[in-house]
């Protein structure tokens, strides 16, 4: 899952709000929100996005926090390190190789380096209260 449909799903489960519902609302198949949510399809379209926004009603700065995170969640990334120097290219290529053998708190422990100022709230899943997890 995208660090974007964390937050919708959040958003959605905070309100009670099926996928199916949802989906039907914003006048898509609940088959291609499902494929976007487990980032089976690429990011979202920046007027996907607004239409989130506005299903929610979120003010400006949720919906500009919902925005930065439809930039970064795209599902298959591909990094150019063509111009900078050795140490950007081995950890491109180290992320490439060992992403999948960490854990979420070391995932975590990364993104906090890399961007400190983004680390506290990520994917905003704290802000919303949640169920237990479960697709729907």
């Amino acid at each position: 899952m995208t660090p974007f449909w964390v937050r919708v799903r959040a958003l959605r489960r905070a309100r009670g709000i099926p996928l199916t519902r949802m989906a039907g609302d914003l006048g898509v198949s609940a088959a291609y929100l499902s494929a976007l949510e487990h980032g089976r399809r690429g990011r979202p379209t920046a007027g996907l996005v607004m239409q989130v926004c506005g299903y929610f009603d979120l003010i400006w700065d949720d919906a500009e926090a919902l925005k930065r995170l439809a930039r970064l969640s795209h599902p298959r990334v591909v990094i150019d390190t063509s111009n900078l120097g050795p140490e950007a290219t081995e950890l491109a290529n180290l992320l490439r190789d060992r992403i999948g053998q960490r854990d979420p708190a070391t995932l975590s422990r990364a993104l906090a380096l890399i961007d400190p100022e983004a680390s506290g709230g990520r994917s905003g899943e704290s802000e919303a209260p949640t169920a237990p997890a479960a697709t729907g």
